[in-house]
């Protein structure tokens, strides 16, 4: 199983708007992924289990994958939660 840990940079954490684009990125990939706060595991595809992890700015999650691209899709979700959305154009994003 391949597996990410990654500090979310967002200002807010992870709620409204860069919850909505990392669980829009989740949706795009080709395999399940799971998201992990704590003692907390959720799909990373449900916007209501990412809000319910209550995860803030500078929270340590892990992503974990299996599968044929499981590795390209947790590159690219830790990527986006790497970055600070708050303060990117959403135009850009």
């Amino acid at each position: 199983m391949a597996q990410r840990t990654v500090t979310v940079a967002s200002a807010s954490g992870l709620h409204a708007r860069p919850a909505k684009l990392f669980v829009q990125a989740a949706m795009k990939a080709e395999v399940p992924v799971t998201i992990r706060a704590g003692e907390k595991t959720v799909p990373a595809k449900s916007m209501l289990g990412v809000l319910s992890l209550g995860a803030v700015h500078g929270t340590e999650v892990t992503l974990e994958a299996d599968g044929p691209g499981a590795e390209e899709a947790l590159d690219t979700l830790a990527a986006l939660l790497s970055r600070d959305l708050d303060a990117e154009d959403p135009a850009h994003a």
